[in-house]
């Protein structure tokens, strides 16, 4: 069952602003924003707790807060593939918006998490009354999908550390924190969740890890990277 704790929110004016960095939701005036934010319920995550699991029908979307939010796909044997994670202003489940069937992955938290979600009925008659909004969802799906078709390639054409060097680039422009000597990425990640999210082993990844830190590119941290040379990450990635 999907989770729709309700928990104590802070202003509009800031959840207005969150709102308005999800892809669907960004050329939101004022009122707009208001509006729908009327219709949304808040959901307070811990880290680990389960949003929504694979299979489960779908009936809502949401947009992330705070924290970070895991989508994996499970296999009979038990194995886990990471698809993605999500960060503040990302959104994720808006597939269910015009198919709400089974959820095709399951959703949980990273780290501690709020989220705003949003009920499929109440998405639709909204859309109903501003349809201009459909072309920035239609955007939104496309970005999705050409992530996706990215991600595909890479799995095919680029090497392990390749990939590895390309997932520490991508998390460094979402979550990433400038400090005195270089770029924190605080991704909350495991070892074992990283390799799955690069879609390798976690002794192979590992060892490109390690190999990037014997170069002095990045300084590995408990759930956490610095990021010291960003261009020879960004030229390995290639």
């Amino acid at each position: 069952m999907e989770h729709a704790q309700s928990d104590g929110v802070a202003d509009a004016e800031s959840l207005g602003d969150v709102v308005r960095r999800a892809p669907l939701f960004a050329a939101l005036d004022d009122d707009a924003s208001a509006e729908l934010l009327e219709s949304m319920e808040a959901v307070h995550l811990e880290r680990g707790e389960q949003v929504f699991a694979e299979g489960e029908p779908g009936d809502r979307v949401y947009v992330v807060r705070t924290g970070k939010i895991k989508l994996v796909r499970s296999w009979p044997d038990g194995r886990e593939n990471l698809l993605a994670v999500m960060g503040p202003g990302e959104m994720f489940g808006e597939l269910s918006l015009f198919d709400p069937g089974p959820r095709t992955s399951s959703a949980r938290a990273v780290s501690e998490a709020d989220l705003i979600a949003l009920q499929h009925d109440d998405m639709m008659a909204w859309l109903t009354r501003r349809p201009e909004v459909a072309k920035h969802l239609l955007q939104a799906l496309a970005q999705r999908l050409r992530r996706t078709n990215v991600t595909l390639a890479d799995l095919v054409f680029t090497d392990v550390p390749g990939r590895v060097a390309k997932a520490l680039l991508d998390l460094s422009r979402r979550f990433g924190r400038p400090i005195a000597d270089g770029l924190l990425v605080a991704h909350d990640l495991t070892q074992e969740e990283l390799a799955q999210l690069v879609g390798a082993s976690r002794e192979t990844v590992n060892k490109a890890l390690a190999d990037f830190a014997s170069r002095g590119w990045l300084r590995l941290e408990a759930r956490a990277v610095v990021l010291h040379d960003v261009d020879r990450l960004t030229r390995r990635a290639r």
